[in-house]
């Protein structure tokens, strides 16, 4: 075990690395079977808010034999300490060294933590290569969002969950308790076997002309295809999570009140990954909230999914819990809710709602781009959404918005400004005030498995004029705007499109240096590009590269459950400017989940009553 004393004394936020946090569990290490290593690859605070991880870490110590802790990546202070002092990084529960486990597990939800899971392998005394490690290391394996596109990341892993982990991993826990000591390769290939799992090392990449051609099998256990797992329904939602002992960015305890969406914006990965829509029971969440509030003593609540408001009767549940909980002042936060305003109404219902400002993402500027990425908004909507909200006193919002969209023109980045300029327009009308706007623009990345995965994004030359523009505007009308650095947008496409090849840039600017890359004052964007070019890779050949709809993708052997006939129908309307209805409020569009999946089968023998958009 690591001795922490002399260790923290000289890094910052030590709370970060000293675990013993309440709810935390402590198995006895000699005792079980399997020993498991959860790590998100991001800061404490970071990883301590994202959701996979502590459903894991429920399921597998739920196991008798089965020990799960916890790791993250290390801030360069503490790399820096580590490496000075010879120590290998250490699990949080026990402190013993990450090599000491039988499994280190990966949660991969963002392409640009990929150099720090390099990082924390190597500082594990664990070869980051998957070909140079034996049977004396662990097992790395990865799971998340990232797995819809393994192969910039398989280099590195000997093996990823593909889709929803809740059965899988269970699945993966015995197989290898029945055949812990086998040889590596022997477990690897028997690991293959499990539906949901790809194993990188049993598939040869073809290449032809400097483009990717093919993924082929080496072994019969490798499946030409690889289907991502789905859970049919949501089990109960986990009540003790880890309490962390300093601030995190989501410090707040957090139910999942329903998961996947089926508004289909076009842009948008995460509606294609936890789809089809599963909502859990209004009684299962308010008794979760009450489980939570009793085992963690958070006085703020968050009812989390895609798109909140579409929760069915998701007034009744906040009144519900409202009534349960209210007198020990509690506060609900419902993130994710859409531009209109039944859901200022909603927000008006919660208990310490003055507290906080309203939260919207129009994302573009124009209703036809709007339509084009189908997010149905109309200017009208966007007014009388504004006018509901300072007519029932907020005077603070935040609107989110993309640039580099596809189709997109000079006049839709200007449009943003006109929007800013009506909302203003509004409160002074309505309020008599003049209203505290912040504006986001993001850089649009197309993803795979989108309607736009074949398009290119645009390049850096292309958008900065527009945001110069766009800021420009919106300082005259005293609004403040932030937007996210094309640079790192471009590193996010390349990653998000990418093949097998990127396996050896990702090493190189991990070698130069290269930590992370999501922090900007971490981000060595000149690193980046002498890896490109050291390894002979233009990175513009996967970020502004337009992809033939019948050409091979890198990713083409994960099935998400869509059907590519239906991503190639929403591109076509996209390019129209034409949009597709919910299916949850009319009729399916026949994406490829019907008669599959039992939420869908549901949803078509008894659909809901139609709805506006």
């Amino acid at each position: 075990m690591i001795e922490l004393r002399s260790l923290l004394s000289g890094v910052m936020k030590p709370g970060r690395y000293s675990g013993g946090e309440w709810n935390a569990i402590a198995k006895d290490w000699d005792k079980a079977r399997l020993r498991f290593a959860l790590i998100y690859p991001d800061a404490y605070e970071i990883g301590m808010s994202n959701m996979a991880i502590p459903i894991l870490y429920d399921i597998l110590n739920a196991q008798a034999d089965v020990l799960a802790e916890r790791a993250f990546a290390p801030w360069p202070d503490m790399e820096s300490a580590l490496r000075s002092r010879g120590m290998p990084l250490f699990s949080l529960e026990s402190r013993r060294p990450l090599k000491e486990f039988d499994v280190i597990g990966f949660s991969l939800g963002y392409e640009l933590t990929y150099t720090n899971m390099l990082n924390v392998l190597d500082l594990s005394g664990i070869p980051p290569l998957a070909s140079e490690r034996n049977n004396k290391h662990p097992l790395v394996i990865a799971g998340g969002t990232c797995c819809l596109n393994p192969e910039p990341a398989s280099d590195f892993i000997d093996l990823f969950v593909v889709g929803e982990g809740e059965e899988v991993v269970l699945e993966l826990v015995e197989l290898l308790r029945e055949n812990k000591g086998r040889d590596r390769q022997e477990l690897l290939r028997l690991a293959a076997g499990i539906p949901g799992i790809y194993v990188p090392s049993l598939y040869d990449v073809e290449y032809g002309e400097g483009q990717f051609c093919r993924i082929l099998p080496r072994v019969p256990e490798a499946r030409p295809s690889i289907k991502r797992r789905i859970v049919d329904v949501l089990p109960p939602p986990f009540t003790r999570p880890v309490v962390p002992y300093l601030e995190v960015v989501h410090d707040r305890a957090a139910v999942e009140i329903q998961r996947g969406c089926s508004r289909g914006c076009r842009f948008c990965q995460a509606g294609i990954a936890y789809r089809p829509v599963r909502e859990r029971p209004q009684d299962g969440v308010v008794q979760a909230v009450g489980e939570l509030l009793h085992n963690c003593g958070y006085s703020e609540i968050s009812l989390v999914s895609l798109s909140t408001g579409d929760y069915p009767d998701i007034q009744d549940l906040v009144f519900k819990l409202v009534q349960e909980y209210g007198q020990e002042n509690i506060s609900l936060s419902l993130p994710s809710l859409r531009f209109d305003t039944s859901s200022v109404k909603l927000l008006e219902s919660l208990p310490d709602r003055r507290k906080m400002g309203l939260t919207f993402a129009p994302e573009a500027g124009t209703e036809r781009l709007r339509r084009s990425i189908n997010k149905s908004l109309s200017q009208d909507e966007i007014a009388a959404t504004a006018a509901t909200a300072f007519e029932r006193g907020w005077l603070s919002l935040k609107l989110y918005f993309m640039v580099g969209l596809p189709g997109e023109t000079d006049e839709d980045v200007a449009a943003i400004s006109e929007i800013v300029r009506l909302i203003r327009q509004t409160a002074r009308t309505v309020a008599g005030k003049q209203p505290n706007l912040r504006v986001s623009a993001s850089t649009c990345v197309p993803k795979a498995h989108t309607p736009i995965q074949w398009l290119p994004q645009a390049k850096e030359e292309a958008l900065q004029p527009r945001l110069e523009a766009l800021r420009a505007s919106l300082r005259r009308q005293g609004a403040q705007f932030s937007w996210h650095d094309p640079r790192v947008s471009l590193l996010e496409a390349v990653m998000a499109r990418g093949d097998r090849r990127l396996g050896q840039v990702i090493y190189r600017a991990w070698r130069s240096g290269c930590v992370f890359d999501a922090w900007s004052d971490q981000f060595k964007f000149d690193r980046w590009l002498a890896a490109f070019a050291s390894c002979g890779i233009n990175p513009g050949s996967y970020a502004h590269r337009q992809f033939a709809l019948d050409e091979p993708l890198p990713w083409g052997h994960i099935e998400t459950g869509v059907s590519l006939s239906f991503l190639k129908s929403e591109l076509k309307k996209a390019q129209q400017d034409k949009e597709t209805p919910d299916c949850r409020y009319g009729e399916c569009h026949l994406c490829g989940f019907q008669g599959r999946v039992q939420a869908c089968k549901q949803k078509l023998a008894s659909p809901l009553p139609l709805k506006s958009r």
